[in-house]
C-alpha cells in the first residue's frame, strides 16, 4: 500500500508538472508586447477632405473598380479619420500594448512634394497619436503604405529614382512633427507585395501597370534606397534626440513538408520570397540565387542586361545594416517545390519555385491564406538561422473570413499560430519580441473590397456612422491579453 501511495504522488507530481509546462508554453514571455494594427487607405475614409491630395488608391478605385471584387473604395472605409477616438478605446479596452497605423502621404504632403504640407493632415495624425498615448498605448508609425500621391506616379511611381529624394523628404516631415511622440517607426510596409502585384499585374494593386516583367524589380530596388535613406536621416539627425527605433517590413510565406519538398527549394524560395527584401539589409546585396537566376533568365530571353537592377558597391554598403529590428507579416505557407519545366528549357518564373498546395487544407475567405501554422515556426527558425536571430516584430497576422460576429475560425486560427510563435521562442530561442493582430477592424481589403474581412471588430459598411461592434474573438482577445496566455478555442457544436 506504502509503494502505491508512492506511486501515486508520483504520478500526480508529473502530471502537475506537465500542465504548469503546458501553461508556460502557451504564456507571453515577460516584456513581450501585443499589438493590432491597420493602414490609412483600408481604414481612414475621408478620401478629399480638407487639402488632402488624390492618391494611388483614389484613383485606383475611382477608374478601375472592375478590378475591385465588389467595386467598392476607401473613400468612407471605416470613416476612421472621424471615428479614430473610438478605434483608440477598442484598443485599450482589449488592453493591448501598442496600435500601428500608416500615415497617408497625400494628406500630409497634397500634391506630393514637400513645399505644401497640410496643417489638417498633421494634426489628424497627432491627434490620434496623443489620443494613444493619453490612454497608455504606444503608437507604432508606418510612414508608407501604399498609397503614394497620383502625382507621384504620373512621374513613374516607384520605378523612377527620383522617388527615392521624395519619400525622403516625407520622411523627414513626419520625423519632424511625429518623432518626439513615437518610439518604433516602419519606414515602408511590404514592398514586396506592392511592387510585384502594383508593377507587374494590372488586376490585383494600385497603380495597376505591366512593365516588361521587371517594374518590380525597379519598384523594390527604388523602395530599399528610400528606406535606408530614411534610416540614415533618423540615424543621422533625430536618433538622438528622440531615442527611437526604425525599421523595414517585409512579407514572407512559410512552408511545410510535401512531396518534392526538399532543403534546396525551401533555401530558394525563402531567397525570392524573404531575402530579395532583407538580405540586403542584413548580409549586403540581393542574394546570389536571385542574382544569378534573374540574369540568367533574362539573356536566355535576349535582354542585354539582368532585369534585376545591380546595385553600386556604395549603395550595397549604405543599405547594409539599416534596421534596428526583422519587421516581419506572416499569413500563410505552402510546399515549395521545383519548376520541372525547368527540365525542358521552359522557364516561367524567375524563382524556379512553384508553391505547392493541397485542396485539403483549410483556407480562410482569402484563397490564398491556407492555415499552416507549422509553417510560421520553420519560417522563424529559418530567419534566427539566416540573420543571427535578430530581435523580430510580427507585424501583421491574421485570418479572412466573410465578417461573421462568432467568428470560431479567426480564433483557432489565433491559437495555433501564436502556439506555434510561442514554440518558437521558448524551444528554439527565436527572438520574437512583439505580435501584431491584423487587424482592428473590417476593412476594405484593396483589392477584394469588404468581401474578405480581417477584423476582430465588426464595422458596418452598411450604416452611415460605421457601427464599430464586438465578436467573439474581441473577448477572446481580451482574455488573453489580460491573462497574457493563451485561451482554448471556444466550442461551437456547429463547426464541422
Amino acid at each position: 500500500m506504502e509503494h502505491y501511495f508512492i506511486a501515486v504522488t508520483i504520478f500526480c507530481a508529473i502530471i502537475t508538472r506537465i500542465s504548469c509546462c503546458d501553461v508556460v508554453k502557451l504564456t507571453f514571455p515577460s516584456g513581450f508586447r501585443v499589438g493590432t494594427a491597420s493602414a490609412s487607405y483600408q481604414v481612414e475614409g475621408a478620401w478629399n477632405v480638407s487639402d488632402k491630395g488624390e492618391n494611388v488608391w483614389d484613383w485606383f478605385t475611382h477608374n478601375k473598380p472592375e478590378i475591385i471584387a465588389d467595386g467598392s473604395t476607401g473613400d468612407v472605409a471605416c470613416d476612421s479619420y472621424h471615428k479614430y477616438e473610438e478605434d483608440v478605446q477598442w484598443v485599450k479596452n482589449l488592453g493591448l500594448d501598442f496600435y500601428r497605423f500608416s500615415v497617408s502621404w497625400s494628406r500630409v504632403l497634397p500634391n506630393g512634394f514637400a513645399n505644401e504640407v497640410s496643417e489638417d493632415g498633421l494634426q489628424y495624425y497627432k491627434n490620434l497619436t496623443q489620443a494613444l498615448i493619453d490612454n497608455g498605448i504606444e503608437p507604432v508609425v508606418t510612414i508608407y503604405h501604399w498609397d503614394h500621391p497620383q502625382i507621384l506616379e504620373d512621374l513613374g511611381g516607384w520605378t523612377n529614382e527620383l522617388m527615392v529624394e521624395w519619400y525622403a523628404d516625407y520622411a523627414r516631415v513626419i520625423f519632424e512633427e511625429l518623432g518626439p511622440m513615437v518610439k518604433t517607426f516602419i519606414t515602408i510596409n511590404e514592398p514586396k507585395i506592392y511592387c510585384e502585384q502594383g508593377y507587374n499585374s494590372t488586376t490585383k494593386k494600385a497603380p495597376g501597370k505591366t512593365l516588361e516583367n521587371m517594374g518590380h524589380y525597379l519598384c523594390v530596388h527604388n523602395s530599399l534606397k528610400a528606406h535606408a535613406t530614411a534610416y540614415h536621416m533618423y540615424d543621422d539627425e533625430f536618433r538622438a534626440t528622440q531615442q527611437g527605433q526604425i525599421g523595414i517590413l517585409t512579407p514572407c510565406t512559410g512552408w511545410v513538408p510535401g512531396d518534392n519538398v526538399t532543403e534546396e527549394s525551401i533555401e530558394q524560395h525563402f531567397q525570392f520570397d524573404c531575402g530579395w527584401i532583407m538580405h540586403p539589409i542584413y548580409v549586403g546585396d540581393y542574394p546570389e540565387i536571385v542574382k544569378t537566376r534573374v540574369a540568367n533568365i533574362s539573356a536566355l530571353e535576349n535582354y542585354p542586361f539582368s532585369r534585376l537592377p545591380e546595385f553600386s558597391q556604395e549603395w550595397i554598403e549604405y543599405i547594409n545594416g539599416t534596421t534596428d529590428f526583422f519587421g516581419l507579416n506572416h499569413y500563410t505557407s505552402s510546399m515549395p517545390i521545383f519548376d520541372t519545366a525547368e527540365e525542358l528549357g521552359i522557364y516561367t518564373r524567375d524563382s524556379g519555385i512553384i508553391k505547392s498546395t493541397n485542396s485539403s487544407w483549410s483556407t480562410g475567405s482569402s484563397s490564398w491564406l491556407y492555415v499552416l501554422p507549422e509553417g510560421f515556426g520553420n519560417l522563424l527558425r529559418m530567419i534566427r538561422d539566416q540573420y543571427n536571430n535578430p530581435p523580430l516584430y510580427v507585424f501583421e497576422n491574421g485570418y479572412s473570413d466573410t465578417g461573421e460576429l462568432e467568428d470560431y475560425e479567426r480564433i483557432s486560427y489565433y491559437y495555433g499560430y501564436v502556439s506555434e510563435m510561442l514554440a518558437a521562442i521558448n524551444d528554439d530561442g527565436c527572438n520574437v519580441v512583439a505580435y501584431t493582430i491584423w487587424s482592428l477592424l473590417d476593412n476594405f481589403e484593396w483589392n477584394a473590397g469588404y468581401t474578405e474581412l480581417f477584423g476582430i471588430i465588426s464595422v458596418d459598411f452598411n450604416s452611415s456612422d460605421r457601427t464599430r461592434s464586438a465578436k467573439l474573438s474581441t473577448s477572446w482577445w481580451q482574455e488573453v491579453i489580460s491573462t497574457r496566455t493563451l485561451q482554448d478555442v471556444p466550442s461551437n457544436s456547429t463547426r464541422r
